[in-house]
């Protein structure tokens, strides 16, 4: 008896379920492939929010340059401060010369022919050198070789780089700087015996490199053309 009740239970649930059926096809319709399609919410969401953000965009200076940069640079030419003046002629010259920029690759320049010079390496010092001022170098270190002698150079630290004049030299670029660093110098005998420094105290050295470039040629780096003491 309890399983013919079930029968019925069954089969009033399936007319129910087809009745459903039938509501929703005439609601919803049938798809034929002809429908248009739903708008895009991802699109308008966009939309919406570059509308809620309108009175909210902050517009970027132009880096580009402009006429009052040249304006300025023109004015700061013909200044009464040599360095100024010099430095604005530069860049007069080179659109492309950024002072931070030249300081840091001047620094890492430093401390390469500091290097090189200490351990004789002709390579890096024609590259980063004058002919002038390399041929210096070469005969201070053929006269260290010529007498057994070692020159053990480390540089603990550059305390400061300050530009202390920039010319144009015709069409070459010029800048002379002052480093103050702190190195350990030691020369040794054929020995091995320390003849001058001490490898247990850190001296501070004052430089003054000039480095220099043609700021018509393609070739973007500059090279050391004179080094001098600060007296």
């Amino acid at each position: 008896m309890n399983e013919g009740f079930q029968f019925l239970d069954i089969i009033l649930f399936a007319m129910v379920a087809a009745f459903l059926v039938l509501r929703l096809r005439s609601v919803l319709g049938r798809r034929t492939g002809n429908e248009e399609r739903p708008p895009d919410l991802s699109a308008r969401r966009e939309h919406d929010t570059e509308n809620e953000n309108e009175g909210n965009v902050i517009e970027l200076a132009d880096r580009t340059g402009s006429a009052d940069d040249g304006e300025d640079l023109a004015r700061d030419a013909e200044s009464d401060d040599p360095l100024v003046a010099g430095i604005a002629q530069i860049r007069l010259s080179d659109s492309k010369f950024d002072l931070n920029e030249f300081q840091g690759g001047a620094r890492s320049a430093f401390e390469m022919v500091v290097h090189a010079f200490a351990t004789a390496d002709s390579g890096t010092l024609r590259s980063l050198l004058s002919e002038e001022v390399a041929e210096n170098f070469q005969n201070a270190i053929k006269e260290r070789l010529e007498a057994g002698e070692t020159l053990e150079t480390t540089v603990i630290g550059i305390k400061s780089t300050e530009v202390i004049e920039a010319e144009m030299r015709g069409r070459d670029a010029a800048l002379t700087l002052k480093f103050v660093s702190e190195q350990v110098n030691v020369t040794r005998d054929t020995e091995g015996r320390v003849i001058e420094g001490d490898p247990n105290q850190v001296t501070d050295i004052t430089d003054i490199w000039t480095f220099a470039r043609n700021t018509r040629a393609r070739d973007p780096n500059w090279k050391l053309i004179e080094t001098r003491s600060s007296n």
